[in-house]
């Protein structure tokens, strides 16, 4: 299994190269026939493994509209002789590049650099399918096509954009998707050395406030001092989220007692980017602040820009507010604290509205189960450490879905990524090392998996 797993290597860069040259950015504004594109090259793939009985593209219907979601790859092999049935999961939609003068190299345009393949999609998530898919070739290559195990591949084609039509298409299909694992390529690693099984992820309530003081905007001059622009409001407003040492300051909103491990402010400068001189934000360790504490980011304004500054009080400010919620809180529930602290904090009679709100849920991980416990052996195997339990201070909302929608089923959080990955931001890149050992874990992962009942025999 490593020779098979280790001689796919250069073939599996190569498809992830085709794959990261697809613009595949699932976001309205963009063009979805790119999404549709990336969805035909990924099923090619899967197809060309010989593995499965069914592959196909398909969509489902975003509830509450007209609209559909995004082309997803569904495949399916049933299992036989009692053998359990594994889903895995990644998605093949991305993130758009942002401020493409950032990028040293052309984000659609894979490039090597210093033991990374650089790219939008190169570590989230095309990687995650490639792990998957040369995973796979591995098992074949080494145990041959008559597999006994049931495997299932479930790509998305719109995580980027908030997996609309997610718990749609998991009822459409239930009784493809149902299985007894389910692995979610998603996530990240310890480093780049040391693997990682995320056993927590924080939840997420996003939305859009604005804030309003005057019917009409007027001469800052004439009636300054006197009136309240919406832009004093905001700023008035926002800062009461925080404390002086920048922790969240709203009450409602809860924190995870849960033991963190050693993890030092120089390493959190890294891997984060923060300069030397600029102090890090809130209380407890460095990871009870990522991992279990709630956080809270404005993500987005809309106001006047400095290049149309003029001497005018702003009657309106909209801000886009994203408020990371600690596991074990449901999302609405930190939401209306949310709305609650600002509605009581509006400063000078301020008219809020709350608009597009998006909530979802954290996830813990029960790791007492039969399947928790062949990962870790397979991911000490595949990287030569002892893999590490990690909590995520993102979010995977659409996991509380597959939770709702399969109970039964073990679902493990693991990735490619590792701390500088850079996801979502210019210079995306997967490190090839990790790679490398990532497929080889998920092929022994496999292989364990197809030795196993159902039953654990």
């Amino acid at each position: 299994m490593r020779q098979a797993a280790a001689s796919g290597i250069p073939v599996a860069l190569a498809d992830l190269g085709d794959l990261v040259r697809i613009p595949s950015i699932a976001f309205p504004g963009f063009d979805p026939a790119e999404v549709r594109r990336s969805a035909e090259a990924v099923a090619a793939l899967v197809t060309e493994t010989g593995l499965f009985e069914e592959v196909r593209i398909t969509d489902a219907a975003i509830p509450g509209t007209d609209e559909r979601g995004m082309p997803a790859v569904l495949a399916t092999r049933p299992a036989r002789n009692g053998r359990p049935t594994i889903l895995l999961y990644a998605h093949h939609d991305v993130q758009p590049v942002g401020d493409e003068s950032l990028w040293e190299s052309p984000p659609f345009e894979p490039t090597v650099r210093d033991g990374r393949l650089y790219g939008r999609g190169a570590a989230d998530d095309k990687a995650g399918i490639m792990a998957h898919i040369a995973a796979l070739r591995a098992v074949k290559e080494a145990l041959g096509a008559d597999l006994d195990l049931g495997v299932v591949l479930f790509f998305e084609g719109e995580e980027e954009a908030g997996s609309r039509s997610f718990a749609q298409f998991l009822a459409d299909n239930a009784d493809a998707l149902r299985s007894d694992v389910i692995v979610v390529a998603d996530s990240g690693n310890w480093d780049a050395t040391t693997p990682a099984l995320t056993v927590s992820l924080r939840g997420n309530a996003r939305f859009t406030l604005k804030v309003r003081t005057l019917e009409h905007a007027s001469h800052s001059g004439m009636f300054g001092g006197a009136v309240p622009d919406a832009m004093m409001a905001t700023i008035r407003l926002l800062s009461t989220l925080w404390d002086d040492d920048g922790a969240v300051a709203v009450d409602g909103l809860l924190s995870r007692d849960a033991d963190t491990p050693a993890y030092t402010e120089e390493t959190l400068r890294d891997e984060a980017g923060l300069p030397e001189g600029v102090s890090p934000v809130g209380t407890g360790t460095i990871l009870s602040r990522i991992w279990n504490k709630p956080s809270i980011t404005v993500t987005g304004i809309d106001a006047p820009s400095v290049v149309n500054a003029s001497n005018t009080l702003s009657p309106e400010i909209t801000v886009v507010i994203s408020t990371r919620v600690a596991p074990g809180q449901e999302a609405r529930e930190a939401f209306d604290a949310v709305a609650a602290h600002l509605r009581a904090h509006a400063p000078f009679g301020a008219e809020l509205e709350f608009l597009d709100v998006d909530c979802g849920n954290g996830f813990l991980v029960d790791t007492s189960g039969w399947a928790v416990a062949a990962a870790r052996d397979a991911l000490a195997a595949g990287y030569g450490v002892d893999p590490v339990d990690i909590g995520v201070g993102g979010s995977i909302p659409f996991i509380a879905d597959l939770v709702r929608e399969f109970p039964a089923a073990e679902i493990l959080v693991t990735g490619v990524e590792d701390p500088h990955s850079r996801a979502h931001s210019p210079n995306e890149s997967l490190h090839l090392d990790t790679f490398r050992r990532a497929v080889l874990a998920e092929a022994l992962l496999l292989e364990s998996l197809d030795a196993r009942t159902a039953d654990g025999a």
